[in-house]
C-alpha cells in the first residue's frame, strides 16, 4: 500500500468535527519551507482526500498549520479577545514514505492536543 498523510479536526468544547477549519502543510526539507497543501476540513473534520499518497509523501520535516482561531470566531464560543490560540502548528518527521501518517487535532478555545493515529 502507497504512503499517505492525513488529518482531521474535533471541536473537543463541543465534542463534535470541527468543519471549514483551514490547513496549511508545509514541507521542510533542508531548511527551506514551502508550501504543499492548502485545505479546508469537511462537514466530517477530515479533508476530502489525503493531504499527500503515494510518492508525493516522502521521508523528512513536515508541519500542519491548523487555523483554529478563524474557526472559533465564526463558532459563537468566547474564545476571548484576542483569541487564546489562533494558528495552531503541527510540526512531525515521516521516517517511512510508505506508511500512512495520520495526525489529527483535539481542540478547544484554550487547548490543543495531537497524536499519530492510524
Amino acid at each position: 500500500m502507497a504512503g499517505r498523510l492525513t488529518t482531521h479536526v474535533l471541536d473537543t468544547a463541543r465534542g463534535r468535527p470541527a468543519a471549514g477549519v483551514g490547513i496549511v502543510l508545509v514541507r521542510d526539507p533542508d531548511g527551506e519551507r514551502r508550501t504543499v497543501a492548502s485545505v479546508r476540513t469537511n462537514p466530517d473534520g477530515r479533508t476530502d482526500a489525503p493531504l499527500l499518497e503515494g510518492d508525493a509523501l516522502e521521508a523528512g520535516a513536515y508541519e500542519l498549520v491548523f487555523d483554529v482561531g478563524a474557526y472559533f470566531d465564526g463558532s459563537g464560543l468566547d474564545a476571548g479577545d484576542p483569541a487564546f490560540l489562533g494558528r495552531v502548528p503541527v510540526r512531525f518527521s515521516v521516517g517511512d514514505p510508505g506508511a500512512h501518517y495520520h495526525v489529527p487535532l483535539l481542540v478547544s478555545p484554550w487547548s490543543y492536543s495531537t497524536y499519530r493515529g492510524s
